[in-house]
């Protein structure tokens, strides 16, 4: 069979290639009356086929005049441009993202009426990503529903738009341009550079010069907004202290120094006492007691361009914002080419940091579920709580719950769905407590956070 059928996706996709190619192009010569008038042209040329019972050859040539007279206009463009972006350290997945850009005129001429579009690098993907994605698409497609929700396609990164240039630029002046733009996905989105555009008098088709200018900005995952949330609050201690976070616990001084005992971290060694004293003296810390959570993503999806591995992620950046900002740790665990823990809060990292990780994970499936299992099991001992964002809720992960309840660990579990199959996850081994069990469904997944809260007040103390 896959003798038979990866031929025909290679012409299908060499046919998309092309196809999506012309139309980058055309999208950047003509202008959206231009479009239109081009899709009218195409129209006519089909309809005025019989020229003795219509007159739609009549339209088309009109309009193919008018397409040529645009084309002309554009040849006597040859302004050369300089260009420096003004990019912000971070984007934020679907939020428009506003920056501006500095423009010189290298011409001897007066430029006007001009605009300016960015230029990304082509994210258009490869035969395997593309060839995965048709199969994915086959296999959860569902005839003739009407309501089902548009999707974007999983490559395509950024929405661009014309910025235009209001003032005139004189031989060798710089003007700032104010531009936008709506990163779609999270991740480095890399310009390749970005073009300097006028439109012909007709408004039709455009002529433009081009600057390269490569550079890139980290989009981060999209948040929600989260109700007020009753994490848990019971302290445990932390070995290691003040030393492991520089403002948690009960104190932010050490105790005493002592002589040096043999599997003491070097970090603790005070040099100067050892100077002094001529034998290895290190820094005694009072023992910490804090409240730490456990952010558990699992990153285990057979698809590597998940919508739902998408909104987990989203899941997982909301929460991390929410924990980061309260008087408390966050150790965000998950496997990907290798066991993966940051801990964040309270002086030890930002919100931001553990956002960079997140805005970078991707999809596991060269290591089993057992990897991120083990890595949380050994890590519960000094957490307080668990937060489970699950792709699937399947008897492994389930047992894996099992497992967490049986050490009397609390825990959150919020499993993903897709859209209108929230109703068949039942809560199995959650069923008596099924105010800390959750299905998030695609699309719907703000509504289903604003649930959260209400029920755990009570159920994460343990009463």
């Amino acid at each position: 069979m896959s003798i038979i059928v990866s031929p025909l996706f290679r012409i299908l996709f060499l046919v998309y290639r092309t196809v999506s190619s012309v139309w980058r192009w055309t999208q950047l010569r003509f202008t959206k009356p231009g479009l239109a008038v081009l899709g009218a042209l195409m129209i006519s040329m089909v309809m005025g086929v019989d020229t003795d019972h219509n007159r739609d050859s009549q339209v088309f040539a009109v309009l193919l005049s008018l397409v040529f007279i645009s084309l002309l206009f554009c040849l006597g463009f040859r302004a050369r441009f300089s260009a420096v972006r003004h990019l912000p350290r971070f984007a934020t997945a679907g939020t428009p993202l506003t920056y501006k850009v500095a423009v010189t005129n290298r011409s001897a001429k007066r430029q006007s009426g001009l605009g300016l579009l960015e230029k990304v690098v082509d994210a258009r993907p490869t035969f395997r990503d593309w060839y995965a994605l048709q199969r994915h698409e086959q296999r959860h497609v569902r005839s003739f529903r009407v309501s089902q929700r548009h999707r974007t396609s999983p490559f395509k990164r950024v929405v661009l738009c014309e910025s235009p240039v209001e003032q005139a630029i004189g031989p060798e002046e710089e003007v700032e341009v104010v531009t936008h733009l709506t990163p779609l996905r999270r991740g480095v989105l890399r310009f390749a550079g970005l073009v300097l555009a006028r439109t012909d008098p007709l408004g039709l088709c455009r002529s433009f010069s081009k600057v390269a200018l490569p550079q890139s900005v980290l989009v981060l995952p999209k948040r929600y907004r989260l109700p007020p949330i009753p994490l848990p609050g019971v302290v445990k201690y932390q070995q290691g202290g003040v030393a492991m976070a520089s403002h948690v616990g009960q104190s932010e001084e050490f105790m005493a120094l002592r002589d040096y005992r043999r599997g003491d971290p070097l970090r603790h060694i005070h040099w100067r006492s050892w100077a002094k004293a001529g034998k290895p003296v290190v820094k005694e810390f009072e023992d910490e007691f804090f409240v730490r959570h456990a952010l558990v993503l699992d990153t285990f999806a057979n698809y590597e361009h998940s919508e739902i591995f998408e909104e987990a992620v989203s899941v997982a950046a909301s929460f991390a914002c929410t924990i980061v900002s309260q008087e408390s740790l966050l150790d965000l665990l998950f496997v990907g080419p290798q066991s993966f823990r940051f801990t964040a809060g309270r002086g030890l990292a930002h919100a931001d940091q553990i956002l960079e990780v997140l805005a970078s994970v991707q999809v596991c499936r060269k290591e089993p579920f057992s990897t991120l299992e083990a890595l949380v099991l050994n890590h519960s001992q000094v957490v307080s709580g668990c937060i489970c964002i699950f792709l699937e809720w399947d008897a492994e992960r389930q047992n894996f719950i099992r497992k967490l309840k049986a050490l009397n660990l609390p825990v959150l579990v919020l499993v993903m769905a897709a859209e209108g199959a929230g109703e068949k996850v039942k809560p199995g081994v959650m069923a008596d407590q099924p105010e800390r069990f959750y299905v998030l469904e695609c699309g719907q997944v703000e509504q289903g956070l604003a649930r959260l809260g209400g029920g755990l007040e009570n159920s994460w103390s343990g009463k």
